[in-house]
């Protein structure tokens, strides 16, 4: 092997493995690796971003949507720590992604260098792995872990720091394999199927509970026909309603924030609880209320990629660890009956009301337009959205088909929105991607924007502007009734400012101005922007601001 430095090898590793799209911004302690990427504009691309938190974003919503990890660079320092968002991110959604770090040289370590961090302390508790590579020879083994740590088991994010030194020291190693390791599923055992599936026969009120990282499509597609041939309800864990057909009828709604009043009632009143490959977050339990801490009143069998999930918080009648793909699978064929027709159908058609809803005070009716974009959209669409009040319109008004995906942030990150809607747009450019944004939340990462214009990759963003952070505003009423403080919001124009980055972009001041303006915003070649005129008094679907002060004002009475 001809003598490389370290920048090469590691591009080299990148590029065997499979790679082929980056997100990053430029800095001087990786110009190595810049320096090799140049090689290999043809194979991997670099997706140049405006700020290291929008990069991460975007290789986390990456890692989400594809199932390889998203891979981000960033330089040392404030690079680092403008990128910790994504990483957090990545880890709550459980999404492979790999961010690599520039690192002072190793003569300097260890003395507070100018932008110094230790990245093991300061990822240590947000990372599924940190690690930092100090010698040259050791990239082709490290780069291998990295990735194959990123996707195995419960995916997450790795932190991978690189010494600017040791980037720039040479080495003869061999490369790595053209593919990376093909990584088998754990499957359960054929008895602790029986198991399951008795189980079941025996309970009154089954209840599959789904979710978590690493789902494939034939993952989702079996667990479905098993639920069918059953007559099984399956609810979705918070933000990963995509992962299985909404319009089948055993499917009946999410848990998540906001959750309807049926669902919480369906998970406390099942007497066997099978929760396939989830991690049991807060917004799924409503707080850990759902469910007693640490045993259950509900019988409960917990499947996961992950031992170390199993009995993390509840103790399970049974734990099975397993993948959710290969357990899913090994019920294919199977089913199991029971008397429970009635407990599926009741909750179907609570999630089938749950669209029923008033017509909402503002100049823009959202129930009007998500009825238009459920009937409109196309059956491979990605939507997005940050976090805010406006995300229960992708969230909670949307029927996800099984070729629909949903890039939304378990860590309830704003600003991950437009990030991740670019991301969508370099992984599959022929695909319809819509960010729902509020004006907080899009100006979290507007500038990356930017990003989008350069690397032709510019989906449709529909900014909610109701001049507030909405989500606070709506507590502020709740606990402090009319005492507003820091959360109104003076915003530029919208309208303007995406024009000033290419975007098509119009704002749309009624609801019937929504449908003309969403066809031209479609036949834009350049993305497009839509401001809508929300009002502040439509915080939430089916409960005014003056509402929630009103009956935040009763008690007091």
């Amino acid at each position: 092997m001809d003598k490389r430095d370290g920048g090469k090898i590691l591009v080299d590793c990148l590029q065997a493995l499979g790679a082929s799209k980056g997100f990053g911004v430029p800095g001087e302690s990786y110009l190595a690796v810049l320096n090799a990427l140049y090689d290999v504009q043809d194979s991997i691309e670099f997706v140049l971003c405006r700020n290291e938190g929008g990069a991460a974003f975007m290789a986390s919503a990456y890692g989400k949507l594809t199932g390889k990890p998203g891979l981000c660079f960033v330089t040392r320092g404030p690079g680092a720590t403008n990128a910790s968002i994504g990483v957090h991110t990545a880890m709550q959604d459980s999404a492979p992604m790999i961010l690599f770090v520039g690192q002072v040289g190793a003569d300097m370590k260890g003395r507070e260098a100018f932008q110094e961090v230790d990245y093991r302390a300061f990822f240590g508790t947000i990372a599924k792995w940190v690690t930092e590579i100090d010698d040259v020879k050791r990239i082709p083994e490290i780069i291998a872990r990295a990735w194959s740590t990123a996707i195995s088991g419960r995916p997450g994010p790795v932190v991978v720091a690189l010494p600017e030194d040791m980037l720039t020291d040479v080495a003869a190693v061999s490369p790595l394999p053209i593919k990376p390791a093909l990584l088998e599923e754990a499957a359960p055992a054929a008895k602790t199927v029986d198991a399951i599936l008795k189980h079941i026969s025996e309970a009154k009120k089954p209840l599959i509970l789904m979710g978590g990282g690493g789902w494939k499509e034939t993952g989702s597609q079996a667990l479905q026909k098993f639920a069918e041939a059953s007559d099984l309800p399956v609810l979705a864990a918070f933000r990963y309603q995509d992962l299985y057909d909404n319009h089948s009828t055993s499917y009946v709604g999410d848990a998540g924030v906001g959750m309807m009043p049926s669902v919480k009632d369906l998970i406390k009143q099942s007497d066997l609880i099978v929760a396939i490959n989830i991690r049991f977050g807060e917004m799924t339990t409503d707080g850990y209320s759902l469910l007693n801490v640490p045993v259950p009143e509900q019988k409960l069998i917990h499947i996961h990629a992950s031992d170390r999930e199993i009995g993390k918080i509840y103790i399970p009648t049974l734990g099975v660890h397993a993948g959710p793909n290969a357990f899913s699978e090994a019920l294919a064929g199977r089913s199991v009956s029971g008397e429970w027709a009635e407990w599926r159908a009741n909750a179907r058609a609570a999630f089938e009301a749950s669209f029923d809803a008033p017509a909402q005070p503002s100049p823009v009716d959202m129930v009007a337009v998500t009825k238009y974009l459920r009937e409109t959209l196309p059956d491979d669409v990605v939507l997005t959205n940050g976090a805010g009040n406006f995300t229960v319109w992708p969230n909670k008004f949307f029927k996800f088909g099984p070729n629909q995906r949903l890039l939304a942030p378990q860590s309830g990150a704003m600003g991950y929105g437009v990030p991740a809607a670019i991301a969508a747009k370099v992984a599959f450019p022929e695909r319809t991607v819509i960010c729902f944004a509020g004006d907080g939340d899009f100006q979290m990462n507007c500038q990356e924007l930017g990003t989008a214009m350069q690397a032709n990759a510019q989906p449709i963003i529909l900014v909610l502007n109701n001049e507030t952070y909405g989500t606070i505003r709506m507590h502020q009423e709740r606990h402090y009734p009319e005492r507003v403080s820091g959360t109104s919001l003076e915003n530029p124009d919208f309208v303007m400012l995406a024009k000033s980055y290419g975007y098509h972009s119009e704002y749309v001041a009624s609801t019937e101005e929504f449908k003309p303006a969403f066809e031209r915003a479609l036949a834009s070649d350049s993305g497009a922007l839509l401001e809508l005129n929300i009002s502040a008094e439509a915080l939430s679907p089916r409960q005014t601001l003056s509402q929630i002060r009103k009956a935040a004002k009763e008690p007091q009475q």
